[in-house]
């Protein structure tokens, strides 16, 4: 695993990059993270079994784990962040650039969590080329009041991380290091999430897979919350919607992190599986 830098035409977008150890990768994983968290959240070291970034390598994928603007080397730049929208454009330039130097195999699979679900389903939206999308910890229909979420480290959060022992000793001491204040501009387009979600859903033109926590806290996720959610994609070839047992919120950090995340690169897999023939 290393730290790079990608040009997003302009501003600077800090990544962590993990490569197979030989040959060319299978595909891409480009993994997007939450508000408040940075890109680390998919490198979690408090087990060995914990990293996507390790995982992905191993099973022959290369993957890119973002900080999105605002967080990393471009929150100097953009200290309040910036919209969805802005985001996705930064995001697709950003990844112009990464595979103009580095092999992508079989293309890009965009795998977000919480906010970083948004703005993959944004960016897919937009037309982001993409084997398929994988979202965690993003729903349609919160279960508290989004606008009131605390934007600082800390700050309350983790009691919506659910239950303590779904996570290694030491996570949360660990992830000091991996939170940052939710910017202004992010904070602010939380309440409308619902509209927003209403109007891109439809425009998304690849498979889609969405996974919620058994303990999730931030959304509804019943059976007629999730139909209701599946439903939404009209565009989309295929759409699953999974339940991760004994997972809270942050799936990635929690003793859940292997099953979850072998399950979404068999999903990608799926995808690679279902191109035509070269």
């Amino acid at each position: 695993m290393r730290r790079i830098t990608l040009d997003a035409t302009g501003p600077v977008l800090s990544a962590l990059l993990s490569e197979p150890a030989h040959g060319a990768p299978r595909a891409t994983v480009v993994a997007v993270h939450g508000g408040g968290l940075r890109a680390g959240y998919f490198d979690g070291q408090t087990h060995p079994d914990v990293s996507l970034l390790a995982l992905g390598a191993r099973l022959g994928f290369t993957v890119l784990a973002l900080d999105r603007p605002g967080y990393g080397r471009s929150a100097a730049r953009f200290p309040a962040g910036l919209p969805l929208a802005a985001q996705s454009v930064l995001l697709r330039a950003a990844l112009d650039d990464f595979t103009a130097r580095h092999p992508a195999g079989a293309g890009l699979f965009l795998l977000g969590h919480s906010f970083g679900g948004k703005l993959v389903l944004r960016a897919a939206a937009d037309g982001l080329p993409a084997l398929g999308l994988d979202v965690s910890g993003c729903g349609h229909r919160p279960a508290v009041p989004l606008a009131g979420l605390p934007t600082r480290p800390g700050g309350g959060r983790n009691r919506y991380w659910g239950p303590l022992g779904l996570y290694p000793p030491g996570t949360f001491r660990a992830c000091e290091a991996l939170t940052a204040p939710v910017p202004t501009q992010e904070a602010a387009e939380l309440a409308h999430w619902t509209r927003y979600f209403e109007r891109i859903a439809p425009s998304v033109r690849v498979p889609v897979r969405l996974t919620f926590a058994e303990h999730e806290r931030l959304w509804r996720h019943d059976a007629e919350d999730l139909a209701d959610l599946a439903a939404r994609f009209t565009g989309a070839p295929r759409v699953l919607v999974e339940r991760q047992p004994a997972a809270g919120h942050n799936i990635s950090l929690g003793w859940a992190a292997r099953p979850y995340h072998l399950r979404a690169l068999a999903f990608l897999e799926d995808c690679v599986s279902a191109l035509p023939p070269r």
